[in-house]
């Protein structure tokens, strides 16, 4: 059994998520990369910022602010089933993110551009949707059999 969800990022999976996966996290982690990577349309280019750069504005304290929003991104990733290998991509993403973005002056076009958050829900988004293509039905442990020996 499946669920399906639609998200604001363009994702490369077809929204099909194991049905145990709960969409108000994914919905809650949607709101947090958007607030802090495209919640704002700069006017006249197009592009879309959000809250991150402007938290990297303020020295240290921002970044740590900024990079304690983007672990939220994991840690709930890491209760909806994430995989241990895209876990470690999206605290790469976040350290990317930390340490372009703590560089003076520069760093808040880092910030800006590298858009850690957004790119970690689609990383978690593609991961679960694996897990549907990859078993069928949703279920984590459904494709593990564990041999068990009885000592009748």
């Amino acid at each position: 059994m499946t669920t399906h969800f639609e998200s604001r990022f363009d994702v490369d999976y077809d929204g099909e998520l194991p049905e145990s996966v709960d969409e108000a996290a994914l919905k809650r982690m949607e709101t947090v990369a958007y607030v802090l990577d495209e919640s704002v349309r700069v006017p006249g280019i197009g592009v879309r910022i959000g809250v991150d750069p402007l938290l990297g504005a303020i020295p240290v304290a921002g970044d740590v602010m900024s990079a304690a929003f983007s672990l939220y991104i994991v840690v709930e990733s890491a209760y909806l089933g994430v995989s241990f290998t895209t876990l470690l991509e999206m605290l790469a993403n976040i350290t990317i993110d930390v340490a372009g973005g703590s560089i003076p002056y520069a760093g808040t076009v880092v910030d800006a551009l590298w858009k850690a958050n957004k790119r970690n829900v689609e990383l978690a988004l593609e991961d679960l949707a694996e897990a549907v293509e990859t078993d069928g039905s949703g279920d984590e442990a459904a494709g593990i059999d564990i041999p068990v020996e009885t000592h009748d």
